[in-house]
C-alpha cells in the first residue's frame, strides 16, 4: 500500500468503538492463541540467554568484590567494560528477533482472521530479504525508546502507543522505508492514543488476570492477547486492499 494512501485512511479514519474492537480482539485471540503462546515461548527462549550472560559476571564480581577486593580493584573496571559492550550488542540481537517475531506473529493474525491455510513463518522477518530492514529498525526503535528515557519516563509512556504500532505497520507494509514506518506509526498511533492505550491496559490487566488464575504459567498463554486490539485498530484504521488478500493466501512460504 502506498504511503499517501495509507497516510490518507489515518487523517480520515472514522471513530472507533472501544467495546466492539475489546469484542472482537477477544474472538480473534480464541483462532490464534496457540500461535501466541508459541511467539511467546519463542521469544523467552531468545531473552533467557541475555539473562544470564548480564547476571553471572555481575554475580562473579560480587563475590570477587567480597574474597579479594585487591584484586578485585584491578580486574572490576575490565570486566564492567566488557558486560557493558556485551549487553549493548546482546540488546540489540534481542531487540531485532524480537522485532522479527512480533512483526511475523501479526501476519499469522492476519492469516486467521480471513481463515487461510497457510504455513506460519514466525522467522518470516529474520530471513532474507527483510533482515536487513528489521536490523534498521531495531536500531531506529531502540533509539526513540532511548530518547523517551533520556527525557524522563512520560515521554516513554507516550512512544510505547506508536512504537507498538511499528510493528503492526511493518508487518503489512514491508515495502515502505525505515523511516516511513516510524512516520506512520507515529501518525497511527497520535490518532488514535487515547483508545489505543485504554484497550491495551484493559487488555494487559485481563491478560495477567486469567494468566495468574491459570496458576501463573498460565500468562505465558494469554500474554499475547495485548497485541491483537492493535491489530483490530490497524484494520479497522487502514484495513487492507484486494491485492494484499490475494498475495497472502498465494504465498504458501508464509
Amino acid at each position: 500500500m502506498l504511503l499517501a494512501e495509507i497516510q490518507h485512511k489515518i487523517q480520515h479514519a472514522n471513530h472507533l468503538d472501544f467495546g466492539q474492537i475489546f469484542s472482537e480482539s477477544i474472538e480473534l485471540f480464541k483462532k490464534v492463541w496457540i500461535q501466541g503462546l508459541i511467539t511467546v515461548l519463542l521469544s523467552l527462549g531468545f531473552s533467557i540467554p541475555f539473562t544470564f550472560t548480564i547476571t553471572i559476571p555481575m554475580s562473579f564480581l560480587g563475590i570477587l568484590s567480597e574474597n579479594h577486593p585487591s584484586m578485585a580493584n584491578n580486574i572490576v573496571p575490565l570486566i564492567l567494560l566488557i558486560v557493558v559492550l556485551v549487553s549493548f550488542v546482546l540488546v540489540v540481537g534481542l531487540t531485532i528477533v524480537l522485532l522479527g517475531l512480533k512483526a511475523a506473529f501479526y501476519r499469522i493474525i492476519f492469516q486467521y482472521d480471513l481463515d487461510m491455510k497457510v504455513k506460519e513463518d514466525y522467522f518470516y522477518f529474520l530471513k532474507r530479504p527483510y533482515l536487513s530492514k528489521t536490523i534498521a529498525l531495531s536500531f531506529s526503535y531502540l533509539g526513540i525508546i532511548l530518547l523517551a528515557t533520556l527525557l524522563c519516563y512520560f515521554p516513554v509512556i507516550y512512544v510505547m502507543v506508536p512504537m507498538n504500532f511499528l510493528f503492526v505497520i511493518y508487518a503489512f507494509n514491508p515495502e515502505l522505508t525505515v523511516s516511513n514506518l516510524v512516520k506512520v506509526s507515529f501518525e497511527l498511533g497520535n490518532k488514535k492514543w487515547f483508545i489505543t492505550f485504554g484497550l491495551t491496559l484493559v487488555a494487559g490487566i485481563l491478560a495477567q488476570t486469567i494468566g495468574f488464575m491459570m496458576c501463573f504459567v498460565g500468562i505465558f498463554a494469554t500474554a499475547s492477547f495485548v497485541s491483537i486490539p492493535l491489530y483490530v485498530i490497524y484494520k479497522q484504521v487502514i484495513g487492507f486492499d484486494t491485492s494484499e488478500i490475494v498475495k497472502f493466501d498465494n504465498n504458501k512460504n508464509l
